[in-house]
Formats: structure tokens, C-alpha cells, sequence
């Protein structure tokens, strides 16, 4: 069992190549999940398949960056990328924002365990068996929330390795899943959507995607040696992430335009598919889920660790899990589980959006260069660095204002038809502010042997 948290990783610990990591990202993003927001931006934004592809295509290639920019402070640095954060915000000033990042985790794993306790119940009831119990339902819960601890428990080698290992099936039958899917596709289908619903759709991918991933980069690089190829570093995450999301987003797509309600992916998508692979189906869809919910449930550890929480990093992982049983439970027994879903999403942007304008304003300013022992030194000045607090606080005020989500629609959207441009006016306003206000010199080292 890994016992190291967000603590440095010496060199002499360090092991794996760079393209360890497009089979972390591959296994974690090739899921379920992945392929309903495809068919979400058709069944629910009314987008035709043509815009579909553009707004996947656009929106993937806007945010997958994020994750390999965040993969290259791992090796550079040997710690998470939430305590990363401690150089724009203070070690102090980037604990709420890694409390955000752990509330961000958690939200993904319940989202996670909901779908996987849909499936087993569904693959139960293939089987003949009744399902309506309540006691039958939190049973399902409490043992795949037992299996779900092993590999985030057991730590980051065994997280990298089960990855790898799940790429290589989840390639077989989704393949297998897109040829049985292919024949029924109706891609001229659909009367479109407007521009404005076309930035929503946008503005969902990017924050069900690389938006979301992007804070996880070095909780899975910080082990690789600091001579890593930086070049290496960046392709291997982003491609990992942007790959598999473009192409499974597309096939929710194409899915979207045969069946009715295929953004459910339990009761619905499955129209899509042949009796026969029903079983099959609900079997990958579980795995996957859990494949997902491995990469959040490590990370979220680490940033509870980030806020200022002194546990074990194992106490962390078992805590965050109690709470997301609790939270599954909940939205097992209750009938608005995809309004939560969405709602969710939406409000992740407020505080992602502003947080990724501070850091890459923040990388730009050093060079990509961090002084990785000041980041743990709680008493030097600094502690609170408000200059990114203040940057962070506008560009939520921002993307508050051009956000268009189940929650609340911003007042520029509402004028501009309900157009989505919160994560962009987020982004930018933070950086913006950020670059004004911090003129600190920039004087850090970087590890011996990083180039």
C-alpha cells in the first residue's frame, strides 16, 4: 500500500516512461461516462450530428491541453497538482481551491457509483432477479464500493498498471459496440440547434472533460523521472484524454440519432444494441465505471491531503468513499439523478474555469519552473498570496455572468439568446487579473536533471 500522500517523490524513487500515461488516461477516459456526454449534446442540446462532431471536436481540442500542461509539473516538481497550486495561491491561499478539487472528485465518484448500482441492478434483472428493494439497492452499493477501494488504496502503481490493462479491453468492445451501433445511425437526422446552444454544448464537453481532468495531470506524472521528455510528458496525457473522448463522444453522437433517451445509459442507450450484447454491455459499462472512479478516487485523496486535511493518504481515500456511498445512496432512492448530473457539471465551471486561468498565467510568469521544497514550507511569507485569490474571485463573478446551466443562467447569457462562454470569460478574466496584480520576480530552481 502506497503511504506517500502529496509529499515530494525523491529521485530515487522515481520509475515509469512518459507513455505510462497515455494508457492512464486512456483506460480512465475510455468509459460510459465519455460516450453519454456524446449523446447529451444531440438528445439533449438538439444539436444535429454534423454540429455534434464540431462541438466535440472544438471543445476536446480546447481542453485536453489543460491535462498534459498540468502532467508536466510531476516530474518537475514530484507532488500533486493541487499543491502545485501553492505557488500562485499560497500554501495557505490554495487550500479552498483544493477543497474545491476534492468536492470536484467526490462529485464524479457518486456520479460513478450511481450508474454502476443502475447497471448491476439492470444486469440483475436480466437475470430475473426483483430489484425494487431498498436493501437490495444499498447492498449493491456497499460491495462495489469495496471493490471500487482496492486499486486507489493499494496506490499509484496499481492504479497505472490496472489501466493499462483496461485500455486494451475497453478498445475490444467498443469496437465491437460501434460495429453492432453503426447500421442504425440516422447522421442526416435532426433539425439542428442555434449558435447559442451550440457555445452550451461546447462549454459541457470541456467541463465533463479536459476541464475536469485537468487538476488530476500531476497526481499521476509526479512519480516519473525529472528528465522526462517534456514533449513526451504533454503528448502522451493529452492525447490519452483527447483520443478516446472525441471518438466514444462521437459514437454517443451517432447513437443519438437511432434511439430515443440514449443519454440514460442504462435504460436507454442500450436500444441502440442487439439483445445478445445487452449483458455485455451493462458488464463494460460497469467495469468502465469503475476504471473512472479508480483515477478520481486516488486523486481525491491527495487533494483533501492539498486543503490542509493532516491524514493518511489510505484515511483520505476510505473517508472520501464512506462520503460518496452516502451521496449514492441518496441519489439511488431519489428521481432526479440526471438533473443533479447536469447541474453538477454546470456549476463545476465557476470555480475550474478561473482556477486554470490562474495556473497557466502562473507556468507562463515562471517558465514552467517551481521551487518544489517552498511549496511545503508553511512558514514562510506568502502563505496567503492574494493577488490569485482576487483573480480567482473575478473570474467566477465572470463565468457566473456568461454561465447557462440547470442551476441558474448568467445575466449575459440570458441577453445573449443563452449562450455559453463561462468558461472561456472565466479563464481569461483570471488570467487577465492575475497577470495585472502578481509582479512578485520570479527567482526558482527547478530539479536537478530536469530539462
Amino acid at each position: 500500500m502506497e503511504q506517500r500522500g502529496i509529499e515530494l517523490v525523491s529521485a530515487g524513487e522515481r520509475y515509469g516512461r512518459p507513455r505510462d500515461l497515455l494508457f492512464l488516461w486512456t483506460g480512465t477516459t475510455m468509459g460510459i461516462f465519455t460516450l453519454v456526454y456524446g449523446t447529451t449534446v444531440v438528445a439533449a442540446f438538439g444539436l444535429s450530428f454534423g454540429q455534434a462532431v464540431a462541438a466535440i471536436l472544438v471543445g476536446n481540442l480546447l481542453a485536453f491541453p489543460l491535462v498534459g500542461l498540468t502532467s508536466l509539473q510531476g516530474p518537475a516538481t514530484g507532488t500533486s497538482t493541487m499543491a502545485v497550486s501553492r505557488a500562485a495561491y499560497g500554501p495557505k491561499g490554495a487550500r479552498l481551491l483544493s477543497f474545491f478539487g476534492w468536492l470536484n472528485m467526490v462529485g464524479f465518484e457518486a456520479g460513478g457509483m450511481v450508474l454502476i448500482t443502475f447497471a448491476t441492478l439492470a444486469l440483475l434483472g436480466q437475470a430475473g432477479v426483483a430489484t425494487d428493494s431498498i436493501g437490495l439497492k444499498i447492498g449493491v452499493i456497499l460491495i462495489a464500493a469495496l471493490i471500487q477501494l482496492v486499486l486507489p488504496l493499494i496506490g499509484h502503481s496499481a492504479v497505472m498498471r490496472a489501466q493499462k490493462y483496461f485500455t486494451w479491453v475497453f478498445v475490444v468492445l467498443f469496437g465491437l459496440m460501434a460495429l453492432l451501433v453503426g447500421p442504425k445511425v440516422n447522421l442526416s437526422g435532426g433539425e439542428g440547434a442555434n449558435f447559442a446552444t451550440f457555445t452550451a454544448a461546447v462549454a459541457l464537453i470541456m467541463a465533463a472533460g479536459g476541464l475536469s481532468w485537468g487538476p488530476l495531470g500531476g497526481d499521476y506524472s509526479r512519480y516519473l523521472p525529472a528528465d522526462s521528455s517534456k514533449k513526451a510528458v504533454f503528448g502522451y496525457a493529452f492525447l490519452g484524454g483527447f483520443v478516446p473522448y472525441v471518438l466514444l463522444m462521437m459514437l454517443g453522437a451517432a447513437v443519438a440519432t437511432a434511439v430515443t433517451g440514449a443519454d440514460d445509459p442504462i435504460s436507454g442507450l442500450p436500444g441502440a444494441l442487439p439483445s445478445w450484447f445487452v449483458v455485455p454491455y451493462l458488464l463494460l459499462a460497469i467495469v468502465s465505471l469503475f476504471a473512472v472512479n479508480t483515477t478520481d478516487l486516488y486523486s481525491s485523496g491527495l487533494n483533501l491531503q492539498a486543503a490542509g486535511i493532516r491524514v493518511k493518504r489510505w484515511v483520505a481515500v476510505v473517508g472520501d468513499l464512506v462520503l460518496c456511498v452516502i451521496i449514492t445512496i441518496v441519489a439511488v432512492t431519489s428521481e432526479n439523478f440526471h438533473t443533479m448530473l447536469n447541474t453538477f457539471l454546470g456549476l463545476l465551471i465557476l470555480w475550474l474555469a478561473p482556477w486554470a486561468g490562474v495556473y497557466v498565467t502562473d507556468w507562463l510568469r515562471r517558465k514552467g519552473r517551481y521551487d518544489a521544497a517552498a511549496l511545503f514550507d508553511e512558514r514562510a511569507p506568502g502563505q496567503v498570496r492574494w493577488p490569485a485569490l482576487i483573480a480567482q474571485g473575478v473570474g467566477m463573478v465572470a463565468a457566473a455572468l456568461w454561465i447557462n446551466s440547470t442551476a441558474f443562467v448568467g445575466p449575459l447569457s440570458a441577453a445573449t439568446g443563452g449562450s455559453d462562454f463561462s468558461i472561456f470569460a472565466g479563464f481569461l478574466a483570471a488570467g487577465a487579473v492575475y497577470a495585472a496584480l502578481d509582479r512578485r520576480p520570479v527567482t526558482v530552481p527547478t530539479l536537478e536533471g530536469a530539462r
